[in-house]
């Protein structure tokens, strides 16, 4: 039986109703919710995760909407929030959907959240949602965009990424690597697929902070040239680079991938974390691009996530879209490759790392929410949340199979047909 809300309070009786609609006796070991008097639903019994509802009028802020940029906000501007893993509570979204599906039940739903007091707390202040100019995917509105997400604050990202700033993928040999070393070993893996020898050119696509393109100058004594939109990025590794040693062989350039020159093709080519903000109707265009920047007998690890081809996207705003990448759009993995083929590319190996992204993210949450303090030195409330919020919402896409992400190693072979790839993959895992 729920706890008898507090006496003087038809706000907290009708959120308990709305509450028992919503989850019935599905969250009995998983999730219990406090309200704003203190009042415990569905009992006194602990649980691992809290929702905390604000004020009365929490929930209709939260549902009424019908959007998961409703419901993204509320958590954003504290209409509620969430004591313990938030990504556990992305399980529940199956229970809301099928106890909330058919026209009768969201009526009835709909018709008692307008019961519920119509305040909610300000929209305005800290992280203001996206607003882009110009043509979608053109050169200066895909800067926009990515300046919107990387150009935070150095300091923020480094209270949850490792010592190398690397934001993407880690690889784990077994769930207990720490971070750093399954970052390190990240790198060295893209550098034995890539098979980099020294004297070698490398384009890095999209390079973030340089993490890459320095380990790779560094340890496979390549060239390295780095690109990114982001003008955080682009400061931040030139002073790693110099207080590395490393000016003469690694540079980071504030380029598009559009705009480096193709007078002096690369001998190998990567692109890690980046693939996601191209766009679907520019793929045949990137690939192409990249065709064209590296030499015949050169290699391309393009390592990028993907969505399932018999997913159906939902309509209306996204959170993800307002707050976190703007025109960011994810392709299945057929998409790519057959954009890759028809750009002359030969595909010569997929490996899917949806479960070591899994890992990586739940390292950054458990930083990031251990850093709480330090991120507000640096960044507004609104702007942690959103990061927590997407975080831990993309650990469970990784978790339950909804996202993948995969390395893609494209070959761009001589006219006739010669590749220069060993035959087997066996260097790759021996480290020679």
């Amino acid at each position: 039986m729920s706890t008898h809300p507090k006496e003087g309070g038809e706000s907290v009786r009708l959120t308990f109703q709305i509450l028992e609609e919503l989850f019935g006796r599905h969250v009995s070991d998983t999730l219990s919710v406090r309200l704003w008097d203190g009042s415990l639903w569905p009992d006194q019994r602990v649980r691992p995760v809290t929702l905390v509802l604000r004020h009365p009028g929490a929930l209709r802020a939260m549902f009424a909407g019908g959007t998961e940029l409703d419901l993204s906000e509320a958590y954003l501007y504290d209409d509620f929030d969430v004591e313990g893993s938030i990504e556990s509570v992305f399980d529940l979204a199956a229970v809301l959907a099928d106890r909330t599906s058919g026209w009768r039940k969201k009526l009835a739903l709909f018709a008692l959240l307008r019961r519920l007091s119509r305040a909610r707390n300000s929209r305005v202040g800290g992280r203001e949602p996206a607003h882009l100019r110009g043509k979608e995917h053109s050169v200066q509105r895909d800067r926009e965009a990515v300046r919107y997400h990387y150009d935070v604050s150095n300091d923020f990202y480094g209270l949850f990424l490792d010592n190398r700033m690397v934001y993407s993928c880690a690889y784990f040999t077994t769930p207990e690597v720490d971070l750093d070393s399954a970052q390190t070993a990240k790198l060295d893996l893209i550098c034995r697929k890539l098979r980099l020898k020294p004297g070698q050119r490398l384009l890095d696509i999209g390079c973030g902070w340089g993490g890459l393109a320095l380990y790779a100058a560094q340890n496979y004594g390549v060239d390295a040239t780095g690109i990114t939109l982001s003008s955080r990025q682009v400061e931040y590794a030139a002073r790693t680079i110099a207080e590395a040693g490393m000016a003469a062989r690694c540079r980071v350039q504030p380029l598009d991938y559009r705009e480096v020159s193709e007078e002096r093709p690369f001998d190998a080519l990567v692109s890690v974390g980046m693939f996601e903000h191209v766009g679907q109707r520019m793929l045949p265009g990137y690939f192409e691009k990249a065709a064209r920047l590296l030499k015949r007998g050169g290699v391309f690890l393009n390592h990028g996530i993907a969505c399932r081809a018999t997913d159906i996207f939902g309509l209306g705003p996204s959170f993800s879209n307002n707050y976190v990448f703007p025109d960011g759009e994810l392709v299945p993995i057929n998409g790519t490759l057959r954009a890759a083929e028809r750009a002359g590319f030969e595909v010569r190996d997929v490996e899917s790392l949806r479960e070591h992204y899994a890992l990586t993210l739940r390292h950054w949450v458990r930083r990031l929410e251990a850093g709480h303090e330090k991120a507000l030195r640096h960044v507004d409330e609104v702007t942690y949340r959103v990061w927590r919020l997407y975080m831990s919402g993309s650990a469970h896409g990784f978790g339950s199979r909804r996202l993948n992400v995969y390395q893609t190693l494209l070959a761009l072979p001589h006219e006739n047909g010669v590749c220069g790839l060993p035959l087997t993959r066996a260097d790759w895992y021996s480290g020679s």
